[in-house]
Formats: structure tokens, C-alpha cells, sequence
């Protein structure tokens, strides 16, 4: 057994501990362990939340917004901190969790020329983004750079989760290879969306990367969990790789991040 844990730190995490398959090895790895979190919004809070409380070293937080009142009957981690940028707010959040875990804030918008240069140092990446164009250009520098990556996304009453790792499994645009067009599927500040939907998602984007650190368990990689709070239903949704794919398939479009193709509906 590694000796690096103190006394406190085992206290902390004492029920990971217990686990057999996380023990006080598991547990360092996720000390030393770097995840990105793309988003501090709805599905950021609980993902930042549960990572931290897990012990995940060090957590990048990715976010150019501030919060706002209309925020906080879903975004969790922001309460009091209306007006001030979520990145700040969320690493004020971990640093009262827990002071094990460095929170690096990136207080920008991801673009072409900054997310390969973002995303390099981390381990795996969470897509807690909520728009189409972030979603596919996190897609593509993922399968680029080789990078596991935590999808998931929530609409309304509804929500979905996979998790991709390049060279193995099929990517998000195996299964989306474009955006539909604007306006066919609205934003959440254009229908709403159920406050509690999140943290669902959320938690299960967590326990996904957090079984990606410690090498446990089968990963969603090649499925979808599509979940349904109207009528508490979960259905799985198969993933295959397609050959076509214009990011990972067998003669790919896309050898590079491009600024003009994600637009709109983002189509190649």
C-alpha cells in the first residue's frame, strides 16, 4: 500500500477506501489525477461537486458566464454568488469542500485557437457545455488529441449520457455527425428545463470519470443512457463506430480544429 495518504485524508475518504476495488491506491490515483469540466452551469455543479468530494486532485473549470439569478434553481454550487464569474464562484465552492483539490479556472470561451492548448494537460474531459457548436468542436479536439471524454447533455424533462474514447469507441459525431438546424432544437433559456434534471445527468458523468481514473467497471463507451424524468425511465441506446465518420472514421475531413465549421449547425 502506497504511504502517501495522511491521516486526515483517510478519514476523509475512508468509505472509497473501504472499497476493494479502490483501496488507498485507488484513492491516490484520484489525488493525482487532472480532469477538465467544460461548463460550471446545471450539469457543471453536481460534476465539480461529487469530483471534488471524491478526492479528483486537481479539477480545470472552463467557463466565460456569470451567474445569474435565473441560474440558481439548478446550478447548485453558485448560491449567493449572483454577478460573479462561475469559474471564481465554483473554485470558491471546492476550496470550502475540500482543500485537497486544486481548481485551475479558465474564465474564457472555448474556440479553435485556445482548446487544444486547454485540454493537453488533462487526463479526461467532461462536455458539460450547452450549446451544439461547443459540444462538436470538444468532440473533435478529444479524438485529435486522444483524449477520453464524458458527454452528456439535458433538454427539457430529458437527458442523455456517453462516454467516448478515441481509438476504441465511436465518437459523438458517430451518432450526430451535424447539429440539426437552428431553432429545431431550442435551448434550454428558449423551453426550460427541470431543475433537479441536472444533477442526475451530472452525477452520472462523475461516476464515469471517476471509474475512467481508478480502471473499474465498464464505461459507456459505446452506449447511450437515455433518461426520461417525466416517466423515470432509463433506456440504452447501442453506439456503433461509423466508418464515415468525418472526425474518426477511416478517412476523417476533420485533421484539425477550424473556427468556421462550428456554426450553426455545424456540418462539414
Amino acid at each position: 500500500m502506497p504511504g502517501r495518504l495522511n491521516e486526515e485524508q483517510i478519514k476523509r475518504y475512508s468509505r472509497n477506501i473501504m472499497l476493494p476495488e479502490v483501496g488507498k491506491k485507488g484513492q491516490q490515483k484520484l489525488l493525482d489525477s487532472k480532469v477538465l469540466c467544460i461548463g460550471a452551469g446545471g450539469l457543471g455543479s453536481p460534476v465539480i461537486q461529487y469530483l471534488a468530494a471524491s478526492g479528483v486532485g486537481t479539477l480545470g473549470i472552463v467557463d466565460d458566464d456569470v451567474v445569474d439569478m435565473s441560474n440558481l434553481q439548478r446550478q447548485v454550487i453558485h448560491g449567493g454568488n449572483v454577478d460573479k464569474p462561475k469559474v471564481y464562484s465554483a473554485a470558491g465552492f471546492v476550496e470550502k469542500l475540500n482543500p485537497d483539490v486544486k481548481v485551475i479556472p479558465y474564465q474564457t470561451r472555448l474556440d479553435a485557437g485556445n482548446i487544444i492548448d486547454i485540454i493537453k494537460d488533462y487526463e479526461i474531459v467532461l462536455d458539460c457545455s450547452d450549446n451544439f457548436a461547443t459540444r462538436y468542436m470538444v468532440n473533435d479536439a478529444c479524438v485529435l488529441t486522444n483524449t477520453p471524454l464524458s458527454h452528456g447533455s439535458i433538454f427539457s424533462f430529458e437527458g442523455q449520457v456517453t462516454t467516448i474514447i478515441p481509438g476504441e469507441g465511436p465518437c459523438y459525431r458517430c451518432l450526430f455527425e451535424h447539429a440539426p438546424p437552428p431553432g429545431v432544437a431550442p435551448l434550454s433559456h428558449e423551453v426550460g428545463v427541470l431543475g433537479v434534471l441536472p444533477g442526475i445527468i451530472g452525477v452520472i458523468q462523475a461516476t464515469e470519470v471517476v471509474k475512467y481514473l481508478l480502471g473499474i467497471g465498464e464505461l459507456l463507451m459505446g452506449r447511450m443512457i437515455y433518461y426520461d424524468a417525466m416517466y423515470m425511465t432509463f433506456d440504452e441506446i447501442r453506439i456503433c463506430k461509423n466508418p464515415q465518420c468525418p472526425v474518426c472514421g477511416e478517412d476523417p475531413k476533420i485533421d484539425q480544429i477550424q473556427e468556421d465549421i462550428y456554426c450553426g449547425s455545424c456540418k462539414i
